[in-house]
């Protein structure tokens, strides 16, 4: 009995089957990362306007409002030329929800400007400069008090003196 001489491959030389390669890791990360980053991206743009009180405040756009505070009367310190000063001011916002804020907390706006304003000096309130710097501190004292009541202090845009008078 004969044997059948063994037959070698009909190609001996041809390569192993290719195998199919799988992604890297650090290149899956990155579409991973991207993909999220994207998806985070698109929430934040549509529900970014319900950010409220952990995002930025973004002051109200609209008509301007105002809000005519009563007159003030204070006397100056001894020793000056003028006895008193008489102010009167506007406040103005574009959120009229923050003028009913400081409307209720009229009596703290009326103490804190009383007191800011009976520590000025004739010869600072004579000139454009200190009236420009008192107006100034009135805005800051308005904006402490919104804020102190749980409003947004940028609310309040500006302070308007509308009567002026020194004797």
């Amino acid at each position: 009995m004969a044997t059948a001489p063994a037959t070698a491959p009909a190609d001996a030389t041809a390569a192993p089957p290719k195998k199919k390669r799988a992604l890297p890791l650090w290149l899956i990360i990155a579409i991973a990362v991207v993909v999220l980053g994207a998806g985070a991206g698109g929430f934040m743009l549509l529900h970014g306007a319900k950010a409220g009180a952990h995002g930025a405040h973004k002051a109200p756009s609209g008509p301007p409002h105002y809000l005519a505070l009563k007159p003030f009367v204070v006397n100056f310190a001894p020793g000056q030329g003028v006895r008193y000063l008489q102010v009167s001011l506007q406040v103005m916002s574009r959120d009229p929800k923050t003028l009913a804020l400081l409307q209720q907390n009229d009596p703290v706006v009326r103490n804190d400007l009383l007191l800011l304003l009976s520590n000025q000096r004739y010869a600072t309130l004579e000139t454009a400069a200190g009236k420009e710097k008192l107006r100034a501190e009135v805005l800051a004292d308005i904006r402490k008090v919104v804020h102190d009541a749980g409003g947004h202090p940028g609310n309040i845009a500006a302070i308007y003196f509308t009567s002026f008078v020194m004797q």
